[in-house]
């Protein structure tokens, strides 16, 4: 039998052996000093849509049309032209641009907020169509949602758990467009574009500044809910509502901060780029951050939404595509990139343009 002062003793002693655990050390990971876009790729669907489809439903014009929102076109998609399609179109394109094999790639990143299952992930598809076993996973930033994964590929290359990284942004919002909405059926389109990002060792991807503001999530949203869709009767599908002015304000206001201070991070002012590539939103929109953020001259500033419309999470790496593609941005130029959309969410960064 054991006496107290024993017990007390024993205690003491599993007290003890639990405060100070046998330390055992684990190999530490190293990265690459800094990643860059090795590459990039895009994909746009065949069917061009212009404002005279659309504008007999909406009760509107093309005049109208564009002085809103600058849009003259839009791609929407077709058969054999589904999220996870576009999206292996689109990095097929950004490897053979990259020089780098689907088996080299590891860890594959798709941004969507399209894609119609809940799970398989199309990142994981993608990276299985693209001959590839690689971490798959989709993220849903909306129209941030490319800037979003430029940030994470280029965190994990630096710390060591990929070499290099596809990024891509796809969306087939035709899918989710009420046609008889006059607020957003001109808006939306589909597309993908992607990036491959690999290692370097000059600084080519410079700090992320990003965020969330979900007290205003409403503004931009689907509705009904799924849970909704499968409750009600009629079975209503949803679609994507906007509430235009509110969203117009912030993204005028707030996001030409955000974009300074993604300039600042970088340690660079905006005479030091070559482009500008924001979120095609709206050439209103772009007007005016370009504007608030005193461009000069020189500065490429890009305008792909005229006849792509809003691909949001496809429309920064399809704007980046065309400039390099028709060199109005140069290779090894210095870009602004910057997204912001449904959540509120937003991120920013200045890259060195493959």
């Amino acid at each position: 039998m054991t006496s107290t002062s024993e017990s007390g003793d024993v205690a003491h002693s599993i007290e003890s052996s639990a405060a100070a655990p046998r330390r055992t050390a684990l190999r530490r990971i190293t990265g690459a000093p800094n990643g860059r876009i090795l590459g990039v790729g895009a994909y746009r669907p065949a069917r061009v849509v212009p404002n005279s489809e659309i504008v007999e439903r909406i009760d509107s014009t093309d005049e109208w049309i564009q002085s809103r929102s600058g849009i003259k076109s839009r791609r929407w998609a077709g058969e054999g032209e589904s999220v996870t399609d576009m999206s292996v179109a689109a990095a097929g394109k950004a490897l053979a641009a990259a020089g780098i094999s689907a088996d080299q790639i590891g860890c594959t990143i798709v941004s969507t907020v399209s894609h119609p299952l809940q799970t398989p992930s199309a990142a994981a598809v993608v990276s299985e169509r693209l001959g590839s076993k690689t971490a798959a996973f989709d993220i849903s930033a909306a129209c941030a949602g490319f800037c979003f994964g430029i940030a994470m590929g280029n965190d994990l290359i630096r710390g060591g758990s990929a070499e290099h990284v596809l990024v891509v942004g796809v969306e087939r919002l035709s899918d989710f467009t009420d046609p008889d909405d006059r607020t957003i059926a001109f808006i939306f389109a589909d597309g993908a574009g992607a990036a491959v990002l690999g290692p370097s060792e000059e600084p080519a991807i410079g700090p992320v500044v990003w965020g969330s503001d979900g007290a205003q999530a409403n503004l931009i949203e689907q509705r009904p809910s799924w849970l909704d869709v499968r409750d009600s009767e009629d079975k209503i599908w949803p679609s994507l509502r906007m509430e235009g002015q509110p969203v117009y304000r912030w993204a005028v206001f707030e996001m030409a901060k955000v974009a300074q201070r993604a300039l600042d991070a970088a340690g660079i002012t905006a005479a030091d780029l070559d482009a500008f590539i924001p979120h095609q939103a709206n050439v209103r929109i772009i007007d005016a951050l370009v504007r608030t953020l005193k461009l000069p001259a020189h500065v490429a500033v890009a305008r792909d939404v005229v006849d792509s419309g809003n691909t949001s999470a496809a429309s920064v790496p399809l704007a980046m595509e065309r400039m390099l593609h028709t060199g109005e941005a140069p290779s090894g130029g210095t870009a602004l990139i910057i997204g912001f959309g449904a959540g509120l969410v937003y991120a920013a960064q200045v890259v060195t343009l493959p």
